[in-house]
């Protein structure tokens, strides 16, 4: 069984017989393999998934479902929202950078009302309703809220804020249990088998096969442990998500996460990089991370989060991941909550408040001076902090960090502090270097004969910073475009 001791590539001429044959193959059934099934099919191609578990969804099924989504979609402008491609553009040129592939999210805006007419045109479901307050996702069925700070600072400043994230109807939804990305996959598995997409399920992907020309050709692969080999007259698409679970190449590339993923699955372990790699494929931005920063947006944003010496860091009414983000990366891990009494209970209240997070403060006071002592910060550290807090923040400003009005008022006693060191985690952005074809591109910068990719086993938008929806959105969308690809490849 040498194809499962190596991820180098296998010559077609070394294959005893081909188990199954289909013009294009999809490897991995996730949002990304869905979509390009979908429309490999469409465009003549006779189709083939192989998914490594037992059934369809991928992470995307298990996500809370958000695609972001913009320029002017028919859900923004039901409700009352302008927005456009090109403001949409400059937001996301600014949030997820820096070193952003600037073509590739020109293209991602450009197309993005149609994509969003697409994924209706499939089945997905969005209901026409905005939900504004703070937080990961809506508590209901809400179909559209503002998921990558947007409406924040500095983003307020740079684009016009619109709401883009985009979430399917979910019956019955139970936020933290019960998320859309189950409706977003049903429906598109559901496409994928009315227009004839075969499936192969508990394949696992080992090695990519090559004719004498080097052109991609087919699969190796293993089911239960025995040796399969599917042959792709057209082209291979691999969908077969990020790196998260590997940790050798966390460690490598990403130590920042290493030992801590979060909002992945434990079948992304970077193998469809690593086959791809084995042909000389290029990466990028593989050190690129989101963090998720687990407490309650309804109580940070009441609050202030201070850092290791107790000073104020970033706006506390941004999006999560990307203060989740600034408290890895630029805080080393430090991070602390402090809330005053009146504020925890008004979060504890409002509808949107996470429940399953829902735990009393580390520390608490009834000075702030005691509270700072019982946290172990410097002297005076977080009574400046908190004094020059206040002094603003009673005129409802906040000159350094700009929160929004509406969420600035003075930290009163008693008070008291969450100790959030530690409390991130996340998964990986980077991976292979595609063009807006879905391409791989090889280290000389030319595509590699039949291999496509798209999802988190690419470098899709996202270089650095991120916004909830950007792996569904560019997974779904860059997976079209996989599928189409290779069905015309020749």
């Amino acid at each position: 069984m040498a194809e499962t001791t190596t991820v180098r590539p296998l010559r077609a001429s070394e294959v005893p017989t081909w188990d199954h044959t289909a013009d294009v193959v999809v490897v991995g059934f996730g949002v990304a393999g869905a979509c390009a099934a979908i429309e490999a099919a469409r465009a003549g191609a006779d189709t083939l998934v192989l998914e490594r578990t037992g059934g369809w969804g991928g992470a995307a099924a298990m996500s809370g479902g958000f695609i972001y989504l913009g320029g002017g979609t028919p859900l923004q402008q039901a409700l009352g929202f302008s927005d456009t491609p090109e403001n949409m553009e400059k937001f996301l040129t600014a949030a997820l950078g820096p070193g952003v592939d600037k073509a590739k999210i020109h293209d991602y805006c450009q197309g993005s009302v149609e994509h969003y007419n697409w994924l209706v045109a499939q089945g997905v479901p969005f209901k026409e309703e905005f939900w504004g307050e703070p937080g990961y996702e809506p508590p209901a069925d809400q179909g559209l809220m503002y998921s990558g700070g947007e409406n924040a600072a500095p983003f307020n400043t740079i684009a016009d804020p619109a709401p883009r994230g985009h979430l399917p109807l979910t019956p019955d939804k139970k936020l933290g249990e019960k998320g859309g990305g189950y409706m977003l996959m049903k429906p598109l598995a559901d496409t994928a088998e009315k227009l004839g997409v075969r499936h192969e399920y508990d394949v696992r992907l080992r090695r990519l096969i090559v004719d004498d020309s080097g052109r991609v050709v087919g699969v190796a692969a293993t089911r239960y442990g025995k040796p399969v080999h599917v042959r792709a007259e057209r082209g291979v698409v691999l969908a077969t998500g990020s790196f998260a679970y590997a940790h050798q190449m966390v460690e490598q590339f990403a130590p920042k996460i290493f030992g801590r993923p979060a909002a992945t699955v434990e079948e992304h372990d970077g193998i469809g990089i690593r086959v791809a790699q084995a042909l000389g494929a290029d990466l990028a931005h593989m050190d690129a991370t989101e963090v998720a920063f687990i407490a309650d947006p309804q109580v940070i944003v009441r609050g202030i989060l201070v850092n290791g010496q107790g000073q104020r860091f970033i706006t506390e009414d941004t999006y999560p991941g990307r203060m989740g983000q600034a408290v890895l990366q630029e805080q080393h891990n430090q991070a602390y909550l402090v809330i005053d009494e009146a504020a925890l209970e008004a979060a504890f209240e409002t509808k949107s408040s996470m429940s399953f997070l829902r735990i009393a403060p580390t520390w608490v006071a009834e000075t702030v001076a005691e509270l700072e002592t019982e946290m172990g910060l410097p002297e005076n550290a977080l009574q400046a902090t908190i004094d020059l807090y206040n002094h603003h923040a009673a005129k409802g400003e906040d000159p350094f960090l700009h929160k929004k009005p509406e969420w600035v008022k003075p930290i009163g006693t008693p008070l008291g502090a969450y100790d959030l060191r530690g409390y991130t985690g996340g998964f990986t952005l980077g991976g292979l270097r595609t063009d807006l074809d879905s391409r791989v591109l090889h280290v000389d910068g030319e595509p590699i004969p039949g291999l496509f990719a798209a999802g988190r086993v690419t470098s899709g938008i996202c270089a650095g910073g991120y916004a909830s929806g950007c792996s569904l959105g560019d997974g779904s969308f860059y997976g079209r475009r996989a599928g189409v690809t290779a069905a015309k490849s020749n």
